[in-house]
């Protein structure tokens, strides 16, 4: 613990470089904490907190800024989370409606988290635990080619090719697809594997071949889970990367390429609401100097995702957080209603 004078400095130090994004020296300190202290004191303040790791001297000036540690000490004990504006919040409901289908729910809402930041906004697709289709349908595209269109509960939609050893008729595909969606529409896919064997003993070997391709493909489909990314162009115009270009190289790949991504966001569905990862806290090299708040979603309590705002550490936090927290719980309400409905 500091001490109550040590306290009030760094978080007034925090509030002045998060506000406009330079080093912060003590004669300026001194003015802007409202405490009765020379400048001298302040220093002697000051170079403790550097002493623990608290702030850092930037090579440029004798200025201070803050630390991961000064950041994770403001975040945890400092920080006083400001509520969203009702305007912000309405902007949220009007965007995230029940007659939206799910796909277009987790891109209005990575959006929404972009847009009100002003970073990036993320968010992780649903995780289905028992996965089903509510239609199927195999379309003739040349010889041996097969789109595979499988489209779920939801309605979402994934397309996938096929490539089997033999050529089909556009006629034998269309019973296979007629086949599955009369016995199978919305039957789990474990349960599908369990009848599988005794319903397909009435079509021919080679069909039974393509239907037991496509339950595979269809099943790991609809498993799938991604990252949806957007606003990663708003990184761009951040001060604190707009000169380290490589550092940005390295994490519009992160965004590209999404599994470590998606590792993290996986990691923090077992947060119990917001969780914040600052700097090296996220495991991922180029977050170093970034942070990440994340929070889970749900469909009728069960948690199904997560999302979050990627920027850089320099960010306020008291207003990222209920950002992010508000979208988790508007998205989730929406996603039960849906469910609930069906």
């Amino acid at each position: 613990m500091l001490e109550p004078r040590a306290t009030h400095l760094l978080k007034t130090l925090i509030d002045l470089y998060v506000a406009d994004g330079q080093p912060v020296g003590s004669r300026v300190l001194t003015r802007q904490s409202g405490l009765d202290l020379s400048p001298a004191t302040v220093r002697n303040v000051m170079a403790d907190l550097e002493e623990m790791g608290f702030i850092a001297s930037p090579h440029t000036s004798a200025g201070r800024i803050p630390t991961a540690r000064g950041y994770r000490f403001f975040v945890d004990s400092l920080m006083v989370v400001k509520p969203l504006e009702q305007q912000e919040v309405r902007r949220l409901e009007n965007e995230l409606q029940m007659d939206a289908r799910p796909q277009q729910l987790i891109a209005n809402a990575a959006n929404l988290l972009s847009q009100l930041s002003h970073f990036a906004g993320v968010v992780m697709t649903p995780k289905r635990r028992e996965a089903a289709f509510r239609h199927l349908e195999f379309l003739r595209l040349s010889e041996r080619r097969i789109l595979l269109i499988v489209v779920a509960p939801e309605g979402d939609v994934q397309n996938r090719i096929l490539q089997p050893q033999q050529d089909y008729a556009q006629s034998e595909l269309t019973e296979a697809s007629n086949f599955f969606n009369h016995h199978f529409a919305g039957v789990p896919f474990p349960t599908i594997r369990l009848r599988l064997s005794d319903e397909l003993k009435t079509l021919r070997e080679d069909i039974a071949a393509l239907m037991n391709t496509a339950i595979d493909l269809s099943e790991n489909v609809l498993r799938e889970t991604e990252a949806v990314v957007a606003g990663e162009k708003n990184l761009l115009d951040a001060e604190d990367f707009s000169d380290r270009m490589e550092q940005l190289r390295r994490l519009f790949d992160v965004f590209e390429k999404k599994t470590s991504l998606l590792h993290l966001l996986d990691t923090s569905q077992n947060a119990d609401g917001v969780h914040i990862y600052i700097g090296a806290e996220a495991g991922m090299m180029p977050l170093d100097e970034c942070s990440v708040v994340t929070a889970p979603y749900t469909v009728d309590g069960q948690v199904m995702g997560t999302m979050g705002v990627i920027g850089p550490t320099r960010m306020a936090y008291e207003r990222v957080i209920p950002i992010v927290d508000v979208t988790a719980r508007l998205l989730s309400n929406v996603l039960t209603q849906q469910a609930q409905s069906l």
